[in-house]
């Protein structure tokens, strides 16, 4: 029998962005409820959701204070039960984000931990002394700028934190931290959660030599090998799988930084007993300069010969070994079709464009809140962002070291920062786009009176019913789940296309991701089409700007 996890479509919910029903300007899990319908409409199986739990908010929840509370900004633990009682009642199963590379500083465990060199939660957190100078323990830099290392006068020892100095990371040596974390994660799974989004979980072994990087002159911190794939990752996340996961029939999909093919057969080789895919984040960079002073934040072109290559990397590597996690957004990624598409003249056509690509690859696909209406990027002033990414960049690079110009700096946030994904959900025209009755907790994407749910629910040739199409047509058909996949083309630089064939059936999936009209031979065969972005899609030898089709053929 095939996992439910294979056939099933996901849904991320960012809570903060996504249905605010009390009026305070940030979304809740009342707010969830409310839309249970629309999702269920849309066709999806699994709703993915952000961190709800009680936090300081220093890194939008991302730092948890207390991991078997609901914050009460997004309501309480009542409602979380209310909601997987809703949702299960609607055939939808509910996973949730499992943050446990860090914690807040404000948990109580870092409290203690931070009180003595002798108080028995010391060892929960990575504390060392300085070097004989004083500067921090070795050059590893945090992902939001900066050192990873963080000096606490208290004990006058430096503590680790890869991301906010106000998130430390927990040390998973520590077989009490371990025990801690797989009763935690029991608690909601005995409640009734279906499984875990888990972040960075890549990065929860540490390198225990703290070797530093080789640096370039000039340089003082560097992110790379040291920061994830650490010596025991795997024995750790087995052991997470024997304690918990193989006790549950759920679904798990690890974000896994510093990730390729081989390591991502070590995640998710059915033998190996770790978890069920991994979200990898290679093909998301290529629209960045490679080794680039300004880090993700140095802008290429969207190239679509190397997406085609890397994504088909990923397909042919996990083929027969292991099951790959379909996104091109999420809370971390801006919208796709600003980012590499045309969000003005073809939005709705680029829209289905990339999802018919993304769809009909092998693997689950995650649908983030609002691309199911096609939500593009917002052009919004620097002091408009809220995200602690882009305000420590702006200090970094354009500030402190002059490595980009505010202009340059601004371009690339628009382009690629966190909070284009992070506006408030378009529901209709109205104040607000009908998100919430207050101030919203960041500002309104201005495109919302033309792109919304209310008026994508009422247009029949809309994004959100060509997902509801996609989602039917992974229901359908098993050589969505099955097929193995093959990439026709490889070299042209507008048309992605490849086939998926089981014993009994064959798709050909074909999109033009340009705004050219380009000529298409299909192979021979009675292709039939199934789904088309155009009104007309036919079977011609041209392709229109952003046209893209999926054609069956019986064998």
């Amino acid at each position: 029998m095939t996992e439910w996890w294979k056939k099933a479509v996901v849904y991320q919910i960012y809570p903060r962005s996504f249905y605010d029903t009390n009026g305070d300007g940030i979304g809740d899990l009342r707010g969830i409820m409310d839309k249970l319908d629309y999702l269920k409409k849309l066709g999806i199986d699994c709703i993915w959701i952000s961190p709800v739990y009680d936090s300081p908010q220093d890194d939008n929840g991302y730092d948890i204070r207390d991991y078997r509370k609901i914050d009460k900004m997004f309501g309480t633990n009542e409602d979380m039960d209310r909601l997987l009682d809703e949702a299960h009642a609607r055939g939808i199963k509910i996973v949730m984000d499992l943050v446990v590379n860090h914690t807040s500083d404000e948990h109580a465990w870092f409290v203690e931990s931070r009180k003595s060199k002798d108080n028995p939660y010391r060892d929960f957190y990575f504390w060392k002394d300085p070097k004989p100078d004083g500067t921090p323990p070795n050059n590893w830099g945090s992902m939001f700028s900066g050192s990873a290392w963080e000096y606490d006068e208290t004990t006058g020892q430096y503590y680790l934190h890869y991301f906010s100095k106000k998130q430390p990371d927990l040390n998973w040596e520590n077989e009490k931290v371990r025990k801690e974390i797989y009763d935690m994660m029991k608690f909601w799974m005995d409640k009734g959660v279906d499984g875990w989004r888990m972040d960075v979980i890549g990065s929860i072994s540490k390198f225990l030599d703290f070797p530093d990087y080789e640096l370039p002159e000039g340089q003082k911190y560097d992110i790379g090998k040291y920061h994830a794939n650490g010596p025991r990752l795997h024995a750790f996340i087995q052991e997470m799988n024997r304690e918990v996961l193989s006790k549950y029939d759920c679904m798990t999909v690890g974000e896994a930084i510093g990730s390729d093919v081989e390591i991502a057969k070590k995640y998710t080789g059915p033998d190996r007993h770790e978890l069920n895919m991994i979200f990898n984040f290679e093909h998301m960079d290529v629209d960045t300069k490679p080794g680039s002073p300004a880090g993700k934040w140095a802008l290429k072109p969207f190239d679509l010969i190397e997406l085609k290559q890397i994504l088909s990397r990923w397909q042919y590597a996990l083929a027969d070994t292991g099951w790959n996690a379909l996104y091109f957004e999420n809370h971390d990624q801006a919208r796709v079709v600003s980012r590499w598409g045309n969000d003005t003249t073809y939005r709705a056509e680029c829209a289905k464009a990339f999802a018919t690509i993304l769809h009909g690859l092998k693997g689950t696909p995650f649908i983030y809140q609002g691309e199911e209406i096609g939500m593009v990027n917002a052009a919004l002033e620097l002091e408009e962002y809220d995200d602690i990414e882009i305000r420590n960049a702006y200090q970094e690079l354009v500030l402190e070291n002059q490595i980009m110009t505010k202009d340059e700096f601004l371009t690339a946030v628009r382009k690629k920062g966190r909070d284009n994904a992070r506006t408030p959900m378009q529901w209709d025209s109205g104040p607000n786009a009908g998100f919430t009755t207050g101030k919203p907790w960041l500002k309104v994407n201005a495109r919302y009176p033309e792109i919304n749910v209310a008026k994508a629910l009422q247009d029949s040739n809309s994004i959100f019913y060509y997902y509801q199409s996609l989602i039917k047509l992974r229901h359908t058909y098993d050589v969505f789940t099955d097929g193995r996949y093959e990439l026709l083309m490889p070299d042209h630089p507008h048309l992605y296309v490849y086939t998926r064939e089981n014993e009994s059936e064959k798709l050909l999936v074909a999109a033009n991701l340009s705004e050219n009209t380009v000529s298409f031979d299909q192979p021979d065969g009675n292709w039939k089409l199934l789904l088309g972005n155009y009104e007309d899609t036919r079977s011609s030898t041209l392709f229109r700007p952003y046209e893209a089709g999926i054609y069956y053929l019986e064998k």
